[in-house]
């Protein structure tokens, strides 16, 4: 019998089918356009610079929840996702890089099994390019893989860390949900990952890495707003912070499953994280919303808030933030 998998305090979607064909026909009524606004490209972009680097931690936004991450000589991916269309939804910015343009990727991290997250197609050109990269994905997640001859795959539950190369991942709580199939509704887990170096990390030129929380990286994943957000400032002393702030309109619909760009802000400073980088916002419209108005509630609030203006990072497609 499948284990199904639920949130903390056993919080549900309250929503139906029923629920889903009412927001469908309020959205052919009175759908917002895109616009024209799309995220920008950097105008540098250090290709070189990240296919060398070994030694410096970085973050490089390639677009919707995908980032490289370089940590302790690891190349890292998080929900790498390359395609141009999702469902109907037509990628509204071009990728920060070209898969090209990437450095041999050691690991790649999944936050749950969502097509937006999850693209068996991106994933089977990073088979290509390097075989042993290493796949680290929620409980229920790795026979994906498995049946499509991926065989360097972990899975995880919730809490639950391996160590590579020095450094941590530990997949953590979210709220949310998962489906890839008709039958298969949160058969497998969903979450995010903390990744950090180890107190005795060694780096892989073979030199101690010194202990830093600078480079205490949380990618979210797909999330509403919940408590969880305070147990993880409990255990983590996080650095940056990789949010999602879209798909959250019409919020009657997607508030147990995505948070608002308000209640991402409150989410980072549960968290006590000292960088906050937006994601989830600039790839596909999923949502009502739009990523000009996004970024426009985001940056809104933060000044109502009167956070570190310095805090708030909102790097260009491409554009690499050395930590």
């Amino acid at each position: 019998m499948r284990q199904i998998f639920s949130n903390l305090d056993n919080v549900q979607l309250t929503t139906t089918f029923k629920d889903l064909l009412a927001w469908r026909k309020e959205r052919s009524q009175n759908k917002k356009t895109q616009s024209t606004y799309v995220v920008a490209q950097a105008d540098t972009k250090n290709i070189q610079y990240l296919h060398n680097n070994r030694t410096e931690a970085t973050i490089t936004s390639i677009g919707h929840c995908t980032f490289l991450i370089q940590m302790n000589g690891l190349n890292i991916l998080t929900d790498p996702v390359w395609a141009y269309r999702m469902g109907f939804a037509k990628r509204l910015s071009n990728v920060g890089l070209s898969m090209d343009e990437l450095p041999l990727i050691d690991v790649v991290v999944i936050s749950h099994n969502h097509y937006d997250h999850l693209d068996f197609s991106t994933l089977k050109k990073l088979r290509k390019i390097n075989p042993k990269t290493i796949y680290l994905v929620p409980c229920g997640v790795k026979s994906l893989f498995t049946r499509r001859g991926f065989n360097t795959v972990d899975e995880f539950n919730w809490w639950d860390f391996h160590e590579v190369q020095g450094v941590e991942f530990h997949f953590v709580p979210a709220q949310h949900w998962s489906k890839r199939l008709l039958f298969d509704t949160n058969c497998s887990h969903w979450g995010g990952w903390v990744m950090k170096c180890s107190s005795n990390a060694i780096h892989s030129n073979g030199n101690e890495h010194p202990t830093s929380n600078e480079s205490t990286v949380y990618f979210v994943g797909d999330t509403g707003y919940f408590r969880g957000f305070q147990l993880l400032r409990e255990k983590f002393s996080i650095q940056y912070m990789l949010t999602p702030i879209g798909a959250y309109a019409p919020e009657w619909f997607m508030k147990i499953q995505h948070m608002t760009p308000e209640q991402a802000v409150q989410a980072y400073e549960d968290c006590g994280a000292k960088y906050f980088i937006p994601m989830h916002h600039d790839a596909f419209q999923l949502g009502d919303d739009t990523t000009e108005e996004a970024l426009a509630r985001l940056k809104k609030h933060w000044l109502e808030k009167k956070l570190e203006t310095n805090d708030l990072l909102l790097p260009k497609l491409g554009e690499t933030i050395k930590m």
